[in-house]
């Protein structure tokens, strides 16, 4: 390989980030340069740097027609070099989810996981300001959950304000470092090096003064070398590309011309179809621009050697002919089999406005790019829409493959837009907006306005629509509780009405019906005008199975959809995923698919479910005993009041009985407000909640839950005639035993430990003990140390010894977390203003005790003084702990 010049800063800076791979920190880099700058050059460098140095190498490059096909320009890279990436099974496994791209993300970062696993590599994309849209997604994924192996990633590209590559480093600089390094044009000496290295002889006088012309590009200087630059002219690499053209036979000046038109990479066959040549004849041709350094034969595809060339060959095609060249390429496309996909870019390159033969083409291929391809299709349509004529009847129809596109590529503010201004009379169209187009836009917009909450804001009435569109309307109507239901023959109206009578019985706890009834309204789905995505049901569906303790049910179902169904839902799947395992009791998957559910909602721009997500993040954290984790990851008012009841403020348990319907875990939070207060009138509001959910739904859960409160209340508030609660007792026991049968085993240890601690208080020591130390057992396996460490106490406190006690968490010894509940009630009062005096009233206990606990948090917290301990509490609560 010929010496790199000029460049040894830029390679040291690369080789710098190799080594750092390879002592296992990943990391991205991205070279930028103007074309023929030497960003490929220097490539070449760092590979043949890190094929000495043993690294394993992926190289690819992107070309400018590969937006027309998913993943075009990472797939070489996958398969390339003796031991690729990617075996060839799992390489033909990957088609199969082109059109879900954060399960393709996800698949391929485990496979090339695997294959890294503890082994340094060099992943590099060449020229990736033209990569397809899914590669520049999918390295998003793969580059993110590959943070910590031994890879180095290199772009190089030219530079291109908001590129899609530009969106990949924004999205992965919080999981690696990103190094960017910018190439400026070579010195006058790195260049006269350049060309010495080429000629093998030191340049002479006249040369050196030419090589002056090409402004430090080392291309234009390997160019001039070669006699295919000519420094003098305006336009010398144009001057010295005709004349080497010129030198060859008329049938290579015609092949590359015609193959200038197809693009930089174009297959042989196509080119022959086209010039009306066989293969065989053009063999000759090839070999001899191959021979005068245009043209690289890549076995199944020929490329130019660089851009520059092709564009300079194609300077010499009058524009006249490139259209006609366009217009029988894509014509031949389409005979061809190839899809109105493959024809468009050729199409687009030759319409005029008002071509109606080439306007449907164009359609067609927006619909075709829209599974795979979503942004290459947007592109496309909104093209196509550029070509009607603003007064053209069929401008309102290709308006609404407009907005049906961008739906489909999830871009819903830029899709409602488009239609606000279609349908208002605006200069984007002024021809006539028929009821049925009006209605037909609006049908495709209504799914996502009711998705995010939205649907009372939308036009839900347009008069004079046909039968079905204008039935479809009233159900919409119907869902945002507009109109009453109404008899309909049209399925997707009818499937509508079914979905908005499922959200009635949800919103008032009525799951069953709630259940019966979504799954009737998927039934009814299809892929007419207004009708609601199957999957998007079927969530709700499966909510209302896990409510009604069907969880293995409900979470086998679940596992079947990741990975299979619309990835663009992924974040509401792992979210509900989160809730079913916080359910059953397994803390870290809840917690794992709630951190999924975070990555993921960032990755398809849906920050929807991570208010729930957190919510779950917080309870698993709670449970844990990690209390800082908690306030951490959510802020909400029920987290919040379970903080500081943690933190001993009984008094905050009240505002658990404000957790809306639907808050991850909500009837345990009842339970919690009915057994944590020291109010009557809380517990009694609680165990009424949780009564009117037994109600609505009789499961074993939400049924045992309204019995252990209010025998809970019964024996605590309500004393029974017996004078001991014998009956309440009894009672609670045989509500533990029917939870035994249950799918939630956190609710089955809880009511174990409150049977525990009524047994324990009515002098049944044998039986409350029992109890109690199941309670323990169960919560220790769970990993809920902290009602695990509650437990222990009371049973401590009951005078149980043990040799060695089961393995809860320990305290920590330092920090919020190693304090008392008492020290914390101590540190929050004193940082709220009070003495030692007011706390001690305040808690009912002497001054001499505040005092002892407000020493010993101060040793834990590493403070001295009152003031460093309120800037300690203010800097952990966004608000007063206590307001």
């Amino acid at each position: 390989m010929e010496p790199l010049r000029g460049r040894s800063a830029e390679l040291g800076q690369l080789l710098a980030a190799m080594r750092t791979a390879e002592s296992g920190e990943a990391s991205l880099t991205v070279v930028t340069g103007e074309p023929g700058i030497g960003k490929s050059a220097l490539v070449r460098a760092l590979v043949e740097q890190a094929e000495r140095r043993g690294l394993l190498v992926a190289q690819a490059a992107a070309h400018q027609t590969d937006e027309l096909s998913p993943l075009a320009s990472l797939a070489p890279a996958l398969r390339s070099g003796t031991e690729p990436l990617i075996s060839t099974e799992h390489f033909l496994e990957l088609a199969s989810l082109n059109a879900q791209p954060l399960w393709l993300g996800e698949r391929l970062a485990d496979l090339i996981g695997k294959r890294l696993d503890g082994v340094p590599a060099l992943i590099v994309l060449d020229d990736a300001q033209w990569a397809d849209p899914l590669t520049n997604f999918v390295l998003r994924v793969v580059v993110a959950r590959l943070s910590r192996a031994k890879v180095m990633w290199l772009l190089a590209t030219r530079p291109a304000p908001g590129a899609l590559f530009e969106q990949l480093v924004d999205a992965v600089r919080d999981q690696v470092p990103v190094n960017a390094i910018q190439l400026a044009p070579l010195s006058t000496e790195a260049v006269l090096e350049l060309a010495a290295d080429r000629l093998g002889t030191p340049v002479d006088p006249a040369l050196s003064v030419r090589l002056g012309g090409v402004q430090g590009v080392p291309f234009l200087a390997e160019q001039l070398v070669a006699g295919l630059y000519l420094a003098e002219l305006p336009d010398g690499l144009v001057e010295g590309v005709r004349r080497r053209v010129s030198s060859t036979s008329e049938l290579c000046q015609a092949l590359l011309r015609t193959a200038a038109v197809f693009g930089s990479e174009f297959q042989l066959e196509d080119v022959a179809v086209l010039m009306g040549e066989s293969i065989a004849k053009l063999a000759g041709p090839l070999e001899e621009a191959i021979r005068a350094g245009l043209l690289a034969d890549g076995m199944s595809t020929v490329s130019f050697r660089h851009e520059l060339l092709r564009a300079a060959v194609l300077a010499e095609v009058p524009p006249s002919a490139q259209r006609a060249l366009h217009r029988a390429i894509a014509d031949q496309l389409l005979a061809g089999g190839r899809g109105a996909s493959a024809a468009a870019p050729h199409i687009l390159a030759t319409a005029a406005a008002g071509d109606v033969g080439a306007i449907n083409t164009l359609r067609k291929a927006a619909h075709e790019l829209l599974e795979t391809m979503s942004i290459t299709a947007i592109s496309v349509i909104q093209q196509t829409f550029e070509l009607t004529p603003v007064d053209d009847s069929i401008r309102g129809d290709v308006g609404e493959d407009v907005v049906e596109v961008l739906l489909g590529g999830r871009q819903f503010a830029a899709a409602e837009a488009f239609a606000d201004d279609l349908l208002g009379g605006t200069a984007l169209y002024r021809g006539p907006v028929s009821p049925d187009l009006r209605a037909a836009i609006r049908l495709r917009l209504l799914p996502h306005m009711w998705a995010t909450g939205r649907l009372e804001q939308c036009e839900l009435d347009v008069p004079g629509a046909s039968a079905p569109l204008a039935d479809r309307m009233r159900a919409y109507r119907v869902l945002a509780r507009l109109e009453e239901p109404f008899r309909t023959t049209d399925p997707v109206a009818a499937g509508v009405q079914q979905l908005a009578a499922a959200e009635r019985a949800r919103a008032v706890g009525r799951y069953a019906e709630a259940r019966d009834l979504y799954r009737a309204a998927r039934a009814a789905t299809g892929d007419e005008v207004g009708s609601h995505p199957a999957m998007h049901i079927e969530l709700a569906e499966l909510f209302c199975r896990a409510q009604l303790d069907d969880l293995a049910g409900a979470l086998d179902r679940l596992q079947q959809l990741l990975g299979t169904s619309d990835s663009w839902l992924a974040p509401q799947l792992s979210v509900l995923r989160a809730r079913l395992e916080l359910a059953t009791g397994n803390l870290s998957a809840a917690a794992d698919a709630a951190e999924d559910c975070l990555r993921w909602s960032t990755e398809v721009f849906d920050l929807s479910s991570q208010t729930p997500a957190r919510q779950i993040l917080a309870l698993v954290a709670l449970l844990r005993g990690r209390l800082t984790e908690a306030r951490e990851q959510a802020t909400d008012d029920q987290i919040r009041a379970l903080l500081e009841v943690a933190d001993g403020e009984t008094a905050a348990a009240a505002r658990l009985l404000d957790a809306p319907l639907e808050y991850p875990e909500r009837h345990t939070l009842l339970l919690y407000a009915a057994t944590g207060t020291a109010d009557p009138e809380v517990a009694d509001r609680a165990a009424e909640l949780l009564a009117s959910q037994a109600e609505a739904s009789p499961t074993p859960t939400f049924r045992s839950t309204a019995e252990l409160a209010a025998c809970w209340n019964g024996l605590t508030y309500h004393p029974t005639a017996d004078g001991d609660g014998a009956a309440a007792r009894a009672r609670l026991a045989e509500v533990v035993d029917a939870l035994r049968s249950s799918p939630r085993p956190l609710l089955l240890a809880c009511a174990e430990a409150l049977y525990g601690r009524v047994e324990l208080a009515g002098g049944e020591r044998k039986t409350a003990v029992a109890a109690l130390e199941s309670a323990l057992a169960s919560f220790t396996e769970l990993g809920a140390a902290a009602p695990a460490t509650r437990v222990q106490a009371v049973l401590q406190a009951a005078g149980v010894r043990r040799r060695k006690w089961a393995a809860v968490q320990a305290r920590p010894e330092s920090g919020w977390e190693a304090l008392t509940p008492m020290e914390r009630r101590v540190a929050l009062l004193v940082a709220e203003g009070h003495t030692n005096r007011s706390a001690a009233d305040e808690l009912v206990l002497s001054a001499s005790t505040v005092g002892t606990h407000l020493r010993s948090a101060f040793g834990k917290l590493g403070v001295n003084s009152r003031v460093q301990l309120t800037r300690m509490v203010l800097e952990r609560f966004a608000s007063p702990p206590n307001a």
